[in-house]
């Protein structure tokens, strides 16, 4: 049986783009790491009240998120 008809073709793109997936999460994660650098500046300049609120609700969305990962997890 001759498996170079359109199947072969959709096994070429998916190994393309797994080659090409690393490369893109390395680019978001820059990204993401840029702007999350400027916004931290941007909050320290504004003063230590809107600092430790940031921190407080940080702290909150961390704890939230982990609960629900927990929660659906099982």
């Amino acid at each position: 049986m001759d498996e170079s008809g359109r199947g072969a073709r959709v096994f070429a793109e998916e190994a393309l783009l797994g080659l090409l997936l690393p490369f893109w999460q390395l680019v978001i994660g820059a990204i993401v790491l840029v702007v999350l650098v400027l916004s931290v500046g941007r909050l320290a300049r504004r003063g230590r009240s809107r600092m430790t609120t940031a921190l407080l609700v940080t702290a909150a969305a961390i704890a939230g998120f982990a609960v629900i990962g927990v929660l659906l997890e099982g």
